[in-house]
């Protein structure tokens, strides 16, 4: 297993799960401590915004405060009939601009960035490498019923998660030599297989990959009751599986009486 610290082009694959996407915030606050620095990220749904969030700058600690006070509203209005997706979106893009980090075209970004979106019309996995970062994870975040499709290029895009929901082929498609992966699985979800490529059982043999598991019990993707708990959460899964790499960057007093 390679050193992560020192690792070239190491990616970061951040997962699906909705409301659940809050655990990702405490991975990055223990890669920050441990000195790991992924240059290379992918994101589905969830991930993808938390992602976003990573590769344009925004401080971890920073970043739990705004995930942590979000409620559904931040997210649009519930739609008036089922199945037909919000009929206003427009506080989605909102939200993603604010938890994501100001618009800019990926490519114009400080290290390679994917967000997951699918195409339900062809059913293809689209991976969003261009364009603007904002519409990007807007589309990846666009679930099937709840949120309306969003328009890139002319296509239709939905949340990814049906095809991709962890993107570690994506992170390693893009030039990873290396990765870690969040995975973001209720316990009551034992056995979720992808569409496309790989299985998360295969990666989990894979050396070149670091697998992070938060214990979520049976929290839902859909409750936002318990943010700063998922948050916990994910920090402890990245203890458990960092658990052999020192903290050079010791976390702020401030976030500690969180």
């Amino acid at each position: 297993m390679a050193d992560l610290r020192t690792a070239p082009n190491l990616g970061l694959a951040l997962g699906g799960g909705g409301a659940l996407g809050a655990a990702h915030v405490g991975v990055l606050q223990v890669l920050h401590e441990r000195g790991i620095r992924p240059t290379i990220v992918a994101g589905t749904s969830a991930g993808a915004i938390i992602g976003a969030a990573y590769v344009t700058g925004r401080d971890p600690y920073e970043l739990e405060t705004l995930v942590t006070s979000a409620s559904w509203k931040d997210f649009g209005r519930l739609p008036k009939r089922p199945g037909l997706g919000l009929a206003d979106s427009s506080q989605l893009q909102e939200t993603v601009a604010r938890i994501g980090g100001t618009d800019e075209e990926i490519e114009d970004l400080p290290m390679p960035f994917a967000a997951v979106a699918a195409d339900p019309r062809t059913r293809e996995l689209v991976v969003l490498r261009s364009g603007s970062l904002i519409t990007a994870v807007r589309a990846s975040m666009s679930v099937p019923g709840i949120f309306l499709p969003t328009v890139v290029d002319g296509r239709m895009l939905v949340d990814g998660g049906v095809l991709q929901n962890l993107p570690l082929e994506t992170v390693f498609e893009m030039g990873a030599e290396h990765a870690i992966g969040v995975r973001l699985a209720p316990e009551w979800d034992v056995g979720f297989v992808p569409r496309t490529g790989i299985t998360v059982h295969e990666w989990e043999i894979d050396r070149r990959v670091t697998m992070v598991y938060p214990r979520l019990g049976r929290r839902s993707q859909w409750r936002v009751r318990d943010l700063p708990g998922l948050v916990r959460l994910g920090r402890e899964a990245a203890e458990r599986a960092l658990r052999d790499y020192p903290v050079v960057n010791p976390r702020p007093a401030a976030a500690k009486r969180r």
